[in-house]
């Protein structure tokens, strides 16, 4: 076991137990959510993981030490620091935060990375880093980790402030295969279907179990996205959503915001312009994608544990 890898005590018995565990990323508390939204929300996803029938492993850098498995004093601790003193932690990243005993909250690749090294196989979030709009060559290292971290990544699609069909194209070229779970096509964080296509749909946490098992036996060295869609119920019509996204990113333009400052100054903006309406689907969008992140560590476990073979 690497020396600076740290597995709570929870989440080691329930690995070598081989029971479900789904990890859950630490830039929501850091950087997506202000206090105490960000601490509630991050406690929300992991009571839904519990309520499938699984064990949340909340990942973060503490004082250099890569934690899987926060405890509710750790997230709180994370929460309450204040703005822009956390290291937002991607692969490039790692090293540093542990380097220098920094405390980081680990960014999609950043919990890909640190899942696969604890033996994870599931990991839920809100939605991934793309290419950035206008910006054809600004790629989040999401996508690319995508292409060489074998993890189930259960999300709605990309964040909508992102060039949807591009992060696509880069996602087919890492030979990332993307599930719909209930929907024919793409969801867009705040909408349920952009109409672009997907690779397959499926019903049932089952079927996500036998893909990741399958990909396993085969030897496939990528990850698989399971694409869910925001409850209806929350959902923000796409020209209401599409309208507050190209005000936010006009905006961010006119102010010289570039690079991983984009997305926090848009997702804000995005907030304000709504009312809150996107703030409130973002919410309900990641505690629904950690509890069905939830019930397909649950299916995989019992898929593992048994002699039903892969078809």
């Amino acid at each position: 076991m690497n020396s600076h890898l740290h597995i709570a005590p929870e989440v080691a018995d329930a690995l070598h137990e081989q029971r479900p565990v789904v990890a859950l990323e630490s830039t929501l508390i850091t950087h997506g959510l202000a206090y105490p939204s960000n601490v509630e929300t991050a406690l929300a996803m992991e009571a839904a993981v519990r309520e499938s029938g699984a064990v949340p492993a909340t990942i973060a850098v503490l004082g250099g030490q890569i934690t899987v498995g926060l405890s509710h004093d750790e997230v709180e601790r994370l929460g309450a620091l204040p703005t822009g003193t956390v290291r937002k932690c991607s692969r490039r990243d790692l090293s540093i935060a542990v380097g220098l005993g920094e405390d980081a909250a680990t960014t999609v690749a950043g919990t890909m990375i640190v899942a696969h090294m604890a033996g994870l196989r599931v990991f839920a979030t809100g939605g991934i880093g793309g290419v950035h709009r206008g910006h054809p060559f600004d790629v989040s290292a999401d996508l690319i980790e995508l292409g060489r971290t074998p993890i189930a990544v259960v999300c709605s699609g990309a964040k909508s402030i992102l060039d949807l069909p591009l992060t696509l194209e880069v996602l087919e070229t890492q030979g990332v295969p993307v599930i719909g779970y209930g929907i024919d096509s793409l969801p867009s964080f705040y909408t349920r279907s952009t109409g672009l296509p997907i690779d397959a749909r499926i019903e049932r946490p089952e079927q996500a179990a036998r893909i990741v098992e399958a990909a396993h036996a085969l030897g496939m060295q990528h990850g698989i996205l399971f694409a869910v869609p925001v409850p209806a119920e929350e959902e923000l019509p796409y020209e209401q959503a599409e309208a507050a996204i190209q005000q936010a990113t006009d905006e961010a333009e006119a102010q010289g915001i570039h690079g991983k400052a984009v997305t926090p100054f848009v997702l804000k903006r995005v907030s304000e312009i709504t009312g809150g309406e996107s703030k409130r689907a973002n919410v309900t969008l990641l505690v629904n994608n950690a509890r069905v992140g939830g019930q397909i560590a649950a299916a995989l476990s019992e898929l593992e544990t048994t002699t039903i073979p892969v078809r």
